[in-house]
């Protein structure tokens, strides 16, 4: 399996400080620098002391940890899922194009710096090539350190590694003490360099990272934002559904209901009488109501006006609808107009032309009326249509707006009427009469 860049380096932090440990140690041992005997155990007991630490520093890395929380973390603490979210924010990560190291975080890294750094001077102190060890604390300064401290890292490591490029420590001549402090500043501004490019590129992370989060969660809200789109265009969808079939048994209702009815109610006079002339009177009207009742059915269909205002306006259709009517019922009925009469628009006069179709059809069905009276007001911001007859008349408040015969009646009336935006009252008494009247806004033919 390959392994990642964060495992590499967690894997360089276990085994990769003996690996160089070894290699100072073989350095220093064939070395033409001479070292007196009270050095060579000084440096012996130093580098059990420097392998005892890495062991127990292996064994802390080697220990299964928790996952990261999210939150500030403490000071020196480290990221432990190699994403940086544990990282403390101001801390240099590695140099760029690496991974960020899986390290035991809090006082134990501090500890385990503190004192590896102390055997490493000490080392190099007795020989320059244990600054090969000592360089391990460019790399993970900034991983066990706090921001300030990590700093203070980077200057000791820095004056470990120029005391041995200038030839050892302590310095013995003074050109060796000017190289000395020349590579002290060489090393202190390439350290702080780095850490400060570190700790841009942890930024940058830090940025990129947040981006992605956003981005995610965009994302998501788009996906949600989609699925409630789709919701609501079906059911869109599903209102304009109904709202279609709810038109079109209103207009079935208004047209090819009423035309049956009043063909069934002239067929009925021709079957009752005997005189031809009265029965060739009654079935030219039932075939004039086939034709106009199939006519107004296929216009409905398609979604049209009715047909009396395709050439006649409001008031006209209504005179004549009066009239129709009333020759076909036998029942008086009378037409008035008030006001100023406009051009509406087309679906304000068809909804006034259908209540008041509606209305005249129940006086002529139920109220057994002798007299009827149609009223079409024009007044300045609204038309009302009022219906009126001297029927039987019937309790309103029992009245059940859709008949069990599937009528819609006062339902369907209603319903027209609160399509833009109007409103249909009822008023009756028992012996009374009825009287309904519609009120809708005036909106203008365009």
């Amino acid at each position: 399996m390959t392994m990642t860049v964060e495992e590499r380096w967690t894997q360089f932090f276990r085994y990769g400080p003996y690996a160089l440990l070894g290699l100072a140690t073989l350095l220093a041992a064939v070395s033409p620098l001479v070292m007196t005997r009270r050095e060579i155990y000084a440096a012996g007991v130093l580098l059990l002391a420097a392998l005892a630490l890495q062991t127990w520093w292996s064994r802390l890395m080697s220990r299964p940890r928790p996952a990261a929380v999210a939150g500030p973390a403490a000071a020196g603490t480290v990221n432990v899922t190699g994403t940086g979210t544990g990282q403390q924010a101001g801390t240099p990560a590695l140099p760029s194009g690496t991974g960020t190291p899986v390290l035991p975080a809090g006082t134990a890294g501090r500890v385990h710096f503190t004192l590896r750094t102390a055997l490493a001077f000490a080392l190099t102190w007795l020989n320059p090539f244990f600054a090969i060890y000592a360089c391990l604390g460019y790399l993970d300064a900034a991983h066990l350190l706090p921001p300030r401290a990590a700093r203070a890292g980077f200057l000791v490591t820095a004056v470990a590694v120029a005391g041995s490029q200038s030839g050892g420590l302590p310095p013995e001549s003074p050109m060796q003490w000017v190289l000395f402090g020349t590579l002290i500043v060489f090393n202190a501004m390439l350290a702080l360099g780095l850490g400060h490019l570190s700790d841009q590129q942890d930024e940058k992370a830090g940025k990129a990272e947040e981006r992605a989060r956003t981005i995610a969660a965009l994302e998501k809200a788009l996906a949600e934002n989609a699925a409630l789109h789709a919701q609501l265009v079906l059911q869109a969808r599903e209102a304009g559904v109904a709202d279609e079939r709810r038109r079109l048994a209103a207009e079935i209702h208004d047209t090819i209901a009423q035309g049956l009815t009043g063909i069934i109610t002239q067929l009925q006079v021709v079957a009752s009488t005997t005189d031809q002339d009265v029965a060739r009177e009654h079935l030219d009207r039932a075939q004039a109501l086939a034709r106009r009742s199939l006519g107004e059915a296929r216009r409905s269909v398609h979604n049209l006006h009715p047909a009396a205002l395709e050439h006649d306006t409001l008031a006209e259709a209504l005179r004549k609808t009066v009239g129709e009517w009333s020759g076909r019922t036998g029942v008086t009925a009378r037409l008035t107009v008030t006001g100023t009469e406009e051009p509406l628009h087309d679906e304000v006069a068809a909804t006034l032309l259908r209540i008041a179709q509606e209305a005249l059809a129940n006086t002529a069905r139920h109220a057994r009326a002798t007299r009827a009276g149609v009223t079409l007001s024009y007044m300045d911001d609204e038309v009302t249509l009022d219906v009126r007859d001297d029927g039987h008349g019937f309790d309103p408040l029992a009245a059940v707006p859709r008949t069990g015969s599937g009528g819609f009646g006062l339902d369907g009336m209603r319903a027209r009427a609160e399509r833009i935006a109007g409103t249909v009252t009822v008023e009756s008494e028992i012996d009374q009469g009825t009287a309904i009247s519609a009120r809708v806004p005036l909106v203008r033919h365009d």
